[in-house]
Formats: C-alpha cells, sequence, structure tokens
C-alpha cells in the first residue's frame, strides 16, 4: 500500500485543483507495470482491491458546480428572485422560466444516444451543415403549472424570436389559466438573445407587453449561474433524452419528438414551428434608445426591469 500511494503522488503530486485530493489519470495496469519493475509481485486485481478498497478511491470525472463569474451581489439577487416568485404565487400570476436549447442540426446526422434496433442506422460521417438545416429550440417553460412551449425556427437565436415564442405561449397556453392576470415575471439568464444587455429584447418586451395588455416584469440570475434557470433542470434535461439517439432529418419529425416529452410529474411541453426565419443583426431603434421606457427596479436595476403595457402608449 504505501508504494501505490508513493505511485500516485509522485504521477500528480495531488488533484490538479486540490492538492490535498489524491488523484491519478493512470490506469491500473499502467500503475501495476510499475510496481512490478520496482519488485513487487502484484496483478491488476490485487491493484483494484487497493486503490479501490483500502485507498478508497474511485472513479470520478470533474464535477461543474464552480461558478466562472464573481458577480459581487449573487447572493442578494437570487433572494430577490425568489422574493418575487413567493409574490407572483401568492397572486396566482404566470412566472415564465425562458432560455435558448442547444442547437441541433436537420438532416441525415448522428445524434448521441442509443436505441433498439434490429439493424444498423447509417448517418452521414461527417457533419457539414449550412444555416438553414440549424434548430434553433426556444423554451418557455410555466414554472407553476409545470408546462411549456418550444418554438422550433431556422436562422439565428435573436430577441424577436425569444419575444415571439413568450407570445405563442400565451396564446397557446398561458390565456386560459392567467387570462384575470395584470403581469407576468419572466426569469432568464444575462446571455444570448434574452441577456440583460440586449436593448432589442427589451424594445420587443414593450410591444410584446402591449400587444398582451400585461406588464412583463424581467429578473435575470447572476452572470455564470444560467443552471439555476428552472428551464435547465426541469425541461431541457427531458427534451434531450426524449431526442435520444433520434435522426432529426426534418424539422417535422423534430416537433414529433420534442412533443412527446414527459415526465412522471406530469410535465407537458407542447412544440411548434415558426412561421418564419429569424436574422441576426437587428438592433433598437433610436426612438426607443432615445426614449428608453422601461421602468427599472431600484435594486440592482442592471438585472430587474419592467415593460409596461402602457410604455409605448
Amino acid at each position: 500500500m504505501p508504494a501505490v500511494e508513493a505511485a500516485i503522488e509522485q504521477d500528480t503530486a495531488g488533484s490538479p485543483v486540490d492538492e490535498d485530493i489524491r488523484w491519478t489519470n493512470r490506469s491500473v495496469p499502467d500503475l501495476a507495470a510499475e510496481l512490478r519493475e520496482e519488485g513487487f509481485q502484484i496483478g491488476d486485481d490485487a491493484l483494484r482491491r487497493i486503490l479501490f478498497g483500502e485507498l478508497g478511491l474511485s472513479r470520478r470525472q470533474a464535477f461543474k458546480d464552480e461558478a466562472a463569474c464573481r458577480f459581487p451581489h449573487r447572493d442578494e439577487q437570487f433572494e430577490y428572485i425568489a422574493e418575487l416568485r413567493a409574490r407572483y404565487e401568492r397572486n396566482d400570476w404566470p412566472i415564465l422560466s425562458i432560455d435558448t436549447k442547444k442547437k441541433e442540426i436537420l438532416g441525415n446526422f448522428f445524434h448521441p444516444g442509443r436505441a433498439l434496433t434490429d439493424g444498423r442506422v447509417i448517418v452521414q460521417d461527417h457533419d457539414f451543415v449550412t444555416a438553414e438545416q440549424r434548430l434553433v429550440p426556444y423554451g418557455v417553460f410555466d414554472v407553476r403549472r409545470n408546462e411549456g412551449l418550444m418554438l422550433l425556427a431556422r436562422g439565428a437565436d435573436t430577441c424577436d424570436l425569444a419575444c415571439a415564442a413568450i407570445r405563442r405561449w400565451w396564446w397557446r397556453l398561458g390565456r386560459p389559466h392567467y387570462w384575470a392576470c395584470s403581469q407576468l415575471l419572466l426569469l432568464c439568464d444575462c446571455g444570448g438573445s434574452n441577456g440583460n444587455r440586449q436593448q432589442r429584447f427589451k424594445e420587443q418586451l414593450c410591444y410584446l407587453a402591449a400587444d398582451l395588455k400585461l406588464d412583463i416584469q424581467v429578473a435575470h440570475y447572476p452572470p455564470g449561474c444560467s443552471k439555476y434557470n428552472p428551464i435547465e433542470h426541469r425541461l431541457f434535461c427531458h427534451v434531450s433524452r426524449a431526442l435520444r439517439a433520434v435522426v432529426l432529418k426534418t424539422m417535422d419529425v423534430a416537433r414529433q419528438f420534442i412533443s412527446r416529452t414527459t415526465t412522471t410529474t406530469g410535465l407537458r411541453l407542447v412544440a411548434e414551428v415558426a412561421r418564419r426565419t429569424y436574422e441576426k443583426g437587428l438592433k433598437a431603434s433610436p426612438h426607443f434608445l432615445n426614449n428608453n421606457p422601461i421602468e427599472f427596479d431600484a435594486f440592482l436595476p442592471a438585472l430587474n426591469y419592467t415593460a409596461s403595457w402602457t410604455a409605448l402608449s
């Protein structure tokens, strides 16, 4: 055992992240061969018993849990979001978590995962795709009702697509349940098409609020904390499971399999295909920038604000 511990320590001098953690990426046969060169008589099975049974090591990969961004008011923003959610729940108002899922490729291309089959599924060996073959799935998840809508679009992930998905959710799923509400809450990340620095997103929210006749309050999760957005762990992971090993030859195939997403807790998902292709590069109008009607909160206004439905009147 001391020789095995010495081999691990000499190999890496501890974990690359924490030197107090014993760590090695060398294989058991490699370590066993080195010990035999030092004069020990040991086989692979005996070495495994020492490594796993006596030294308490196990096969693990790095765990993504350390925030990459040190936002100074991280905890305060989480507490503020919790207060907003509690208030909206008391008033029976909608709480929406929004984001873009990982882009998919349409065509005869490989998709990770395994499926039951009595033959071989052959796809192209290289993923050379055009812009028209890229599928942008934008999700809107109703946190309170455990249901969502995913708008499937071609083109770019834009602010217009984000607001179009919210509009479609309202007319398809939201209005029948929240017809008496006066406002809704959006929970979203700080990056992408719904980022807190996207002036085009704020402008389109004002038009959306006027269209729905609702005040839209927005709360962004702090930078580097996107995984805490509810849509990530309550919807997107299940969509990925529904698409496992599926060859997305057409948009209709993607819509069909995404619509099958469900869980034992009653998750419901509606998938719709966008009627237009969204172009990137569109900016907020000079009129909006010069007469910004957004109402910013007193607490962290960069992350919290409201688009009033009367702002453009």
